[in-house]
């Protein structure tokens, strides 16, 4: 499976969305390269995610072989280190959809760092390509059914509702659902195993 053309654009619309709240937020949105409390936990991917973590990855083994062998052997010490407890198929990575399964994903790997991060300069190396959690993550965003606002702890400490509103940064969700019909595989799974292919 290719990436969709498509995602491209949710790319940059998501990158302009987050520069613009990150202006509006100045001194509040405290997110910088090396500030990694974000970058630990397991989370849920989907395919367009999976896909694009799986193109840049393809991309750094032509022309960054060592970063992507890095890349590629933190991803399965990861494994060797969580694989055991995954709540799906270890062997294939992907994410069971059983009301257990759902559970069990609650609490795996809450602490682990995500294996994309270079534990020496707190640096995302897969940036360009990362999924869109990480794009988002930082801002203030509507959770669930658009009733509230949720951003990272770290950030707007001691801000008001309204400067929190103020800031809040729009997700292109329909473009994202749009590009995920053009994937036939519904099937989840985790960073380590994106990274992986």
């Amino acid at each position: 499976m290719r990436l969709p053309a498509g995602d491209s654009l949710l790319v940059q619309i998501t990158n302009t969305a987050f520069a613009d709240a990150a202006q509006r937020a100045g001194e509040r949105l405290v997110c910088r390269q090396g500030c990694s409390q974000c970058c630990h936990g397991a989370f849920v991917l989907n395919p367009l995610d999976t896909l694009r973590l799986q193109a840049g990855m393809e991309i750094l083994r032509d022309t960054e072989p060592a970063l992507a062998a890095e890349i590629a052997h933190r991803a399965d010490m990861w494994i060797v280190e969580h694989g055991h407890q995954f709540p799906g198929d270890p062997a294939t990575g992907l994410l069971g959809r059983s009301a257990e399964d759902h559970e069990r994903f609650e609490s795996f790997a809450d602490d682990t760092a995500c294996p994309a991060l270079d534990p020496e300069t707190g640096r995302c190396d897969v940036y360009a390509w990362r999924p869109m959690t990480c794009r988002v993550f930082g801002p203030p965003v509507r959770v669930g059914d658009g009733d509230g606002l949720a951003h990272c702890e770290l950030c707007f400490v001691d801000a008001s509702p309204d400067e929190v509103l103020k800031c809040e940064m729009p997700v292109p969700h329909d473009l994202e659902d749009e590009l995920l019909e053009e994937i036939p595989s519904k099937d989840e799974t985790v960073v380590a195993y994106a990274l992986l292919g």
